[in-house]
């Protein structure tokens, strides 16, 4: 009798192991998935995003071939391999293909085929850099397929105004993204358009 109930203590131990086992198989199988086909997580470097987001907060980002296209305001990764050694980085999307883009830094303002945006999320006025061979163009027009993306910390980014990145092909984007995973204080959604603190 007593080892009869031994065995079924050793089975149901066994028993026991082996679904845990299986539910742990079961986790990373879906967590390799869900990282490879649907979502990523990207480091924000630098601060072209503040206050949007600031250096070092952690992204939850949903691939690009998930997202159905971009819209301005998305805020998206993008990486180009000839564009900062292939580094993801993160911008917001101002226009979209067909669009144009005039930047009139004398009163801070940027219109899309003709129309004032209303940017609630940029740090401070633009300098004029027009002084830059580099990035002296005022009026963009996005090709088919591409995107015009600058950072919301405008004086401190690296953007499509900058004739070493221009318009992106949508196919150097990553995806966009839509949480802040880390640090837990700023933890939440990415609002469309706004700022997230």
């Amino acid at each position: 009798m007593r080892g009869g109930k031994r065995l079924n203590r050793d089975a149901l131990s066994l028993r026991g192991l082996y679904e845990w086992v299986q539910v742990l198989v079961c986790a990373v199988t879906a967590t390799v998935l869900l990282f490879t086909f649907a979502a990523r997580v990207v480091l924000v470097s630098g601060p072209s995003m503040r206050e949007t987001l600031q250096h070092q907060d952690c992204l939850l980002v949903m691939n690009a071939h998930l997202c159905g296209g971009f819209e301005a305001g998305d805020i998206v990764i993008i990486r180009k391999e000839s564009f900062k050694d292939g580094e993801p980085i993160v911008k917001r999307v101002i226009a979209t293909e067909g669009q144009t883009v005039d930047i009139d830094y004398e009163s801070n303002s940027v219109y899309v085929d003709g129309v004032l945006l209303d940017e609630p999320y940029i740090r401070e006025p633009m300098d004029d850099i027009t002084a830059d061979p580099n990035r002296a163009q005022t009026h963009f027009e996005v090709p088919e397929g591409e995107i015009f993306v600058m950072g919301d910390n405008r004086n401190h980014s690296s953007d499509s105004r900058d004739v070493t990145l221009g318009t992106v092909d949508e196919r150097y984007v990553l995806g966009r993204a839509v949480c802040v995973l880390l640090p837990f204080q700023n933890f939440g959604m990415i609002p469309e358009g706004e700022q997230t603190r």
